[in-house]
């Protein structure tokens, strides 16, 4: 799964490639709350977090976005400049107190964090490839 993350991004050009990352879960010791692990890791994605960039929360509860409006998105966030950070939570998923830009679901179904970020890589290879009229995506046939 690592290779097609790294595929994926690499056919995207930078400053729009993007930058893998994976920070330390909390330790589960018996006795331990979900509360308590959700916070530590919470305060962990805050820290690795740029000052003033855009936050995706990838979240079941998030909303649903087709390819080409991902694709305007992208748009978006080109043109404002912003550092741009997707959040993917650990096994008991985000911290509540979390306080990300949106949320965006890619799936009804719970996906192991290896399928997300594979889900991820190809899907923003797919926006930008939208953007830039190579013809990845098909879309709807007429």
């Amino acid at each position: 799964m690592q290779e097609a993350v790294a595929e994926y991004s690499a056919r995207i050009p930078p400053p729009l490639r993007p930058m893998w990352q994976s920070l330390p879960l909390a330790s589960r010791r018996p006795g331990g709350s979900v509360a308590r692990w959700r916070a530590e890791e919470g305060r962990r994605l805050r820290a690795a977090t740029p000052q003033g960039a855009e936050v995706i929360a990838l979240d079941v509860r998030g909303r649903a976005l087709g390819s080409e409006e991902l694709a305007q998105r992208l748009e978006d966030w080109r043109e404002r400049g912003q550092d741009l950070v997707f959040w993917i939570g650990g096994p008991d998923g985000l911290d509540p107190g979390l306080a990300p830009s949106w949320r965006w679901s890619l799936s009804p179904l719970t996906l192991a964090h290896p399928v997300v970020r594979v889900v991820l890589a190809e899907q923003w290879y797919r926006a930008w490839s939208i953007q830039a009229g190579l013809p990845y995506h098909r879309g709807e046939k007429e």
